[in-house]
């Protein structure tokens, strides 16, 4: 079985800055208009939309996880974004999985790795940390690099816990740059020597904490999913009629091509 694994607020993310359409409701057009070709190009027999959860065990370590992050909501980004939740929800044949106590990353690696040990699995992201979940059955696709991400010669935990990570707030340590990190990697005395200085293996564990897919087998079951019942193409073409997505609705045969696209995934309704 083929399994796509959609990282949600990634994806939307992405559509908010694509700007194809510079309307009022672009973030909802672009996420619409970019979701069909992945579908299309997959061909997938089940999918999931995966959301976001509050990373609990990683801000009790650190409180400042992610807390460099600013957010602006000047372009009506939350509103469009709880609306393209919504539509996903109801009108989509996607299974739509969240774990109000982890992390999309978190809930996608198990998935991956557990759920769907037996499939062929792509994960759908331009977050490189998914990078340590390629195996023989796990993918990674950038639809930004329009790409399969490549598994690292070195572990990339690791490699990621020695430079640290600017964009989750997670410090690297003092002039450890790529090629150090790498270089640190490839010599097992030398990375030895280098954890036993003072406060380096502290530092090193927590970061790795931080940075590795969490396992969820002791929390399986309060993953939640959600499922439409049946799936209304027709009331999802009034909405989009509203917004005037013309591209999408505006001749019978593209909108005829943009819901067949989907029309495999239906069966698991």
């Amino acid at each position: 079985m083929k399994v796509l694994l959609l990282d949600g607020y990634n994806l939307i993310y992405r559509a908010r800055y694509t700007r194809m359409n510079k309307g009022e409701y672009s973030t909802i057009f672009n996420f619409f208009r970019s979701v069909r070709p992945l579908i299309e190009k997959f061909d997938p027999d089940e999918c999931y939309f995966v959301l976001e959860g509050r990373p609990k065990k990683r801000l009790e370590v650190s409180s400042d996880y992610k807390g460099q992050r600013v957010y602006h909501d000047k372009d009506n980004f939350n509103e469009q974004r709880r609306e393209i939740i919504g539509i996903i929800k109801k009108y989509f044949p996607f299974k739509v999985a969240r774990h109000e106590d982890y992390e999309c990353d978190d809930v996608i690696g198990h998935l991956a790795s557990v759920i769907h040990k037996e499939d062929n699995v792509t994960i759908i992201s331009s977050d490189t940390d998914f990078i340590q979940s390629i195996s023989e059955t796990v993918e990674v696709y950038s639809p930004v690099k329009k790409e399969f991400l490549k598994k690292t010669e070195y572990d990339y935990v690791s490699w990621k816990a020695l430079v640290g990570d600017n964009s989750d707030n997670i410090l690297g340590f003092p002039r450890v740059g790529d090629k150090t990190a790498q270089k640190l990697l490839s010599n097992k005395q030398d990375f030895e020597s280098f954890l036993l200085k003072e406060g380096n293996q502290r530092k090193f564990d927590q970061n790795v904490f931080m940075i590795k897919l969490h396992d969820l087998t002791l929390d399986e079951n309060d993953i939640q999913y959600s499922l439409p019942e049946t799936v209304s193409w027709e009331e999802l073409k009034e909405i989009f009629i509203n917004y005037s997505f013309n591209s999408i609705i505006g001749k019978e045969k593209s909108w005829l091509k943009y819901i067949n696209t989907f029309s495999k995934l239906e069966r698991n309704i």
